[in-house]
């Protein structure tokens, strides 16, 4: 491994290879972050939590905030707008073992935005301060915040600008930037050079930049460019577990890992596993479905695989699935 690629920390939680998994709603539940450890990944994020779930009494244990003993460094990531809420949800993740509490005022999902949660926020700095000196009291996790350029596309900077100074002063660990407003979703290039210019503005802070990570050599060219610690890799680490290793691969100038089908069908198995102890056999099959879609990327007939995933509604239907397309 070259200097190159730096560790860097958040707060006391030291993070060996500056490629990351990030938080992905409905993906980067405990069975996926496992998954993506044991092929190289050396942090992971939850699932974004909404703080009132957080602190719902369950019959059940709540699968979002489900972590394992080898399940570390981990940073359970929360959304909410009220500031009391919050910081008690940050508290209660504390308790249940996270290592670091990640807060969202990013997240562009209307559903969020209606309720004035995640992305919104970007148009009220004052209440994201608000949230993070609120977390910042009650916790004694480190404290990051995930959040966008932008609320719309034609707004300024300046928004960003406060929260990220006030937030550092307030004490968080790090921030970490999608280079796209909240408005244009995933859409469009990502804005790199923005990336580079939040890392000048901030040299001694950690700065961590998300946005069109899609590929191994994506990651690299994002460190290398824009001068941040990390990035943090979503949608290009999904079906792709192998995403850490291969990053990693090319950090050392060694030609990227490529699984075979045999390593494939281990992964796929170990996935399945993963979801069935997490949600039960009749839920954890059909969780699976949206992972198959992706997992199908990898495969020499993507269509056909896609299509038997799909279909999937028991574990047997995943085994037969491995059993006919996943045979050297």
């Amino acid at each position: 491994m070259t200097d190159e690629f730096k560790p860097f920390s958040l707060g006391g939680v030291r993070i060996g290879f500056p490629v990351v998994l990030a938080s992905l709603a409905g993906y980067t539940d405990l069975a996926y972050r496992m998954l993506c450890r044991r092929r190289g990944a050396e942090y992971c994020a939850s699932e974004m939590i909404l703080d009132r779930c957080v602190l719902a009494r369950r019959r059940k244990p709540n699968p979002l905030i489900a972590i394992g003993e080898q399940d570390h460094p981990v940073g359970g990531q929360l959304i909410g707008n009220d500031p009391a809420t919050m910081a008690d949800a940050a508290v209660a993740l504390s308790r249940l073992g996270f290592d670091v509490v990640d807060l969202n005022f990013a997240c562009p999902v209307n559903k969020a935005l209606r309720r004035k949660r995640g992305g919104f926020l970007m148009n009220d700095p004052a209440r994201v301060l608000e949230i993070t000196r609120a977390v910042r009291a009650a916790c004694d996790r480190p404290v990051t915040l995930k959040l966008r350029r932008r609320y719309r596309h034609e707004h300024e900077d300046d928004n960003l600008w406060r929260i990220a100074e006030g937030a550092f002063d307030a004490g968080a660990a790090a921030v970490a930037v999608h280079a796209r407003s909240v408005e244009a979703k995933y859409s469009g290039p990502a804005d790199w050079e923005f990336l580079a210019e939040l890392k000048r503005r901030f040299p001694e802070r950690t700065v961590l930049g998300s946005g069109d990570m899609l590929t191994p050599a994506a990651a690299l060219e994002a460190l290398r460019d824009t001068g941040v610690d990390g990035v943090l890799a979503a949608r290009g680490a999904l079906g792709n577990p192998w995403f850490f290793r291969q990053v990693k691969d090319l950090a050392a100038g060694r030609e990227p890992f490529h699984p075979s089908l045999a390593e494939q069908r281990n992964a796929l198995l170990e996935h399945l596993a993963g979801a069935v102890e997490l949600y039960g056999p009749e839920k954890g099959p059909r969780m699976m479905r949206k992972f198959g879609i992706k997992y199908a990327r990898l495969h020499p007939t993507p269509k056909a695989v896609r299509i038997a995933f799909v279909a999937v509604k028991r574990p047997e239907d995943w085994y037969d699935v491995v059993e006919r397309y996943y045979t050297d």
